[in-house]
């Protein structure tokens, strides 16, 4: 698993982007809320990367913060009809606190004028992530200057909750677990560490 690169920024379009890692290029999707705010070609970037596997490809998806990671996260695996292209629209679109506020709020309207959700997919939305939403992700921008130790402590979060996931905790109870046993444990627990306590705590 891809957790995050760290490298030169030497393409740069609305959302698409390419990150020379010593000497390799990885072509990475972004939303607009993470290409709209990066320095331009040739700085240095970190980003925090999911990366999608299909028959045809692998395709990699960065973001700027956590939050917009784990909202991407949240709505290809908990909500039906929506995979990457959409919720790349909706993180294009929306703020994640405007999205959190529009779940909240049940408006749909807003929602669903994003670009490639409708009605029935912001319904979905509405239902699928009201009691989802709860303090998932941070919000300081990965490229701060302490932002490789919160890429590290982010890679061991990303897979204790992916070796939960395959354990079978829905992706949801996964998070929640890491975020409690890493309050619990401390910031220098080590993966291993956290997926114990995880089991421990929903066992």
């Amino acid at each position: 698993m891809i957790s995050f690169l760290h490298g030169r920024l030497v393409d740069i379009l609305p959302t698409q982007v390419v990150v020379d890692v010593h000497g390799v290029g990885y072509e990475v999707l972004v939303p607009l809320s993470t290409s709209d705010r990066l320095a331009g070609i040739g700085s240095e970037v970190h980003l925090l990367t999911h990366l999608a596997v299909r028959e045809d490809a692998h395709v990699l998806y960065g973001f700027l913060t956590s939050a917009e990671r784990d909202l991407f996260r949240l709505l290809i695996h908990n909500v039906g009809g929506i995979g990457p292209k959409i919720a790349l629209s909706v993180l294009s679109g929306l703020s994640v606190a405007a999205f959190r506020a529009a779940v909240a709020a049940a408006d749909v309207k807003a929602l669903s004028a994003v670009n490639g959700v409708g009605r029935k997919t912001a319904e979905r939305i509405v239902v699928e992530l009201k009691d989802k939403l709860g303090g998932f992700g941070s919000v300081r921008p990965a490229s701060a200057p302490d932002s490789k130790a919160d890429g590290e402590g982010d890679a061991k979060a990303t897979d204790a909750a992916a070796a939960l996931m395959a354990l079978g905790l829905r992706p949801n109870e996964a998070h929640e677990a890491v975020r409690a046993a890493i309050a619990m444990l401390g910031s220098e627990a080590s993966a291993e560490q956290i997926i114990r306590a995880s089991l421990r705590r929903n066992g």
